[in-house]
C-alpha cells in the first residue's frame, strides 16, 4: 500500500483522567491534513457528555485543570452524546479518506487518545490505518540526537483544550520537519550504504557485549549520512518555528 499521499487524521482528546476503567472522554478535536501538514478543511471540535460517575471521581488536579480551561462549563452546557460525536467525526474523516484503513491517526502522545478511542469510538478507529504518527516520538529522538533542535523548539502554550492542542501539534511536527528532515531527498546510493551498514548492527552489538564494537561502523554511517542526507547544525538553528504543541490529556507531557 502506498501511503505517501494519504491524509493524516489529527485527533486530540480531553478526558476526566487516564484510567480506561474509570475515566471518560469529555472533548475531541479532529483536523485532517495532507502529507505536507496543510489542513484540508476547518476541523471539528465537540464537548462530550460523560457518565456522571466519571465526573464525580476526577481528582483535584484534573478538575482544576478543566475548570481553569473552562472545559467543564462547556461540557455541562454543550456536551453531546458520545455516539453522535463519533458519527460526525467519522463523516468528516470520510470526506477526505473514503477508503477504509488508509488515513493514519496523528497527534501528540496519541497512543493515549487511541486507547480511549478504541474503547469509545471503535467504528471511527476501524476506518483508520493501524499505524500512527506520534509527534512526541520525533521530539524524543530530537532530544537524543539533535539537542539544539529540541531546545529551540516552539514553547508550549498550554490550555488543555483539544482544538488548540491539535493545531499546535501540527505546527510542532512542521517545525521538526523543517529542522530535522532535509529538503533535498537523499541519494539512493547513500541510502543503500547506510542500510547495509546498520543491518544487524543491534544484534552484533549484543553479541559482542555492548555498543563499543559497533562504534566504528556507526561513525562511518553517520559520516556518510552527514554528507548525503543530514542537514547541518547551522541550518537547523536557522529554521523558523511555526508553533508549539501541548499535552492533550491530564498529566501527560507530550
Amino acid at each position: 500500500m502506498n501511503l505517501d499521499n494519504e491524509p493524516l487524521v489529527w485527533i486530540d482528546c480531553e478526558m476526566t483522567g487516564l484510567s480506561l476503567r474509570d475515566d471518560a472522554l469529555i472533548e475531541i478535536a479532529v483536523v485532517v491534513t495532507d502529507s505536507e501538514l496543510v489542513p484540508l478543511a476547518p476541523g471539528l471540535n465537540f464537548a462530550i457528555t460523560p457518565p456522571p460517575e466519571a465526573l464525580e471521581q476526577m481528582d483535584d488536579f484534573v478538575r482544576n485543570m478543566h475548570t481553569k480551561s473552562g472545559l467543564l462549563e462547556v461540557v455541562a452546557s454543550q456536551g453531546r452524546p458520545l455516539a453522535e460525536v463519533e458519527a460526525e467525526v467519522l463523516d468528516y474523516v470520510k470526506r477526505f479518506a473514503p477508503v477504509p484503513r488508509k488515513a493514519i491517526l496523528a497527534g501528540n502522545s496519541v497512543h493515549t487518545d487511541k486507547a480511549f478511542l478504541d474503547r469509545d469510538m471503535p467504528t471511527l478507529m476501524e476506518h483508520l490505518h493501524y499505524r500512527i504518527v506520534d509527534v512526541s516520538s520525533v521530539k524524543e529522538l530530537a532530544r537524543r540526537w539533535y539537542p539544539k533542535a529540541y531546545y529551540a523548539a516552539p514553547k508550549k502554550a498550554g490550555g488543555h483544550l483539544a482544538m488548540a492542542d491539535i493545531l499546535e501539534s501540527i505546527d510542532e511536527l512542521a517545525y521538526y520537519r523543517a529542522v530535522l528532515f532535509p529538503l533535498e531527498q537523499p541519494r539512493t546510493g547513500a541510502c543503500r550504504r547506510a542500510a547495509a551498514a546498520v543491518a544487524g548492527a543491534a544484534a552484533r552489538a549484543l553479541a559482542a557485549g555492548g555498543p563499543a564494537a559497533e562504534a566504528a561502523g556507526a561513525g562511518a554511517v553517520a559520516g556518510d549520512q552527514g554528507e548525503q542526507v543530514g542537514a547541518d547544525a547551522a541550518g537547523a538553528e536557522a529554521a523558523p518555528a511555526t508553533g508549539a504543541a501541548t499535552a492533550g490529556t491530564p498529566r501527560r507531557i507530550d
